[in-house]
């Protein structure tokens, strides 16, 4: 045996870390948190209005579907749910155009809003965006069709 294993205290200094390791491990964790949480915060937010712009084109074709099939977009009234189950009033519907319900909701959780005639084009589906309202910048914008 050698005498560093047979010395208790030498022995004892070699088995973990020391009060001055763990707090200069912890502050770099600390720094890197603080440089690093925004900028996941900022690309968690980003995908939500990409996502939305997906989904919105995806709305879209199912509309256009929807449309060879009966010769005409669903009225305001039969909404974007038109799409989802066949309207009274739909000779050659042959959907669903879309899967599931949840394709209609926006990744806020509202549901996408649907105007025919649109302002922008034939029809609009449109998002407004993390704040609920018209118009906003960055996350609160506005995602359409359009």
């Amino acid at each position: 045996m050698t005498p560093e294993m047979t010395n208790p205290i030498k022995r004892r200094r070699q088995r973990g870390f020391t009060l001055i390791e763990l707090l200069v491990v912890l502050a770099i964790l600390g720094l890197l948190a603080a440089v690093v949480g925004p900028q996941v915060l900022r690309y968690l937010g980003s995908s939500r209005s990409q996502t939305a712009k997906v989904q919105v084109q995806n709305v879209t074709a199912s509309l256009e579907l929807y449309r060879l099939d009966t010769g005409r977009y669903p009225s305001e009234a039969d909404g974007l749910a038109a799409l989802i189950e066949a309207p009274k009033a739909a000779p050659g519907w042959n959907g669903p155009y879309l899967r599931r319900a949840e394709g209609l909701r926006d990744p806020w959780g509202r549901p996408y809003l649907y105007r025919n005639p649109g302002e922008h084009g034939e029809v609009d589906v449109y998002s407004l965006g993390a704040d609920g309202a018209e118009g906003g910048s960055g996350e609160d914008q506005d995602v359409g069709n359009w």
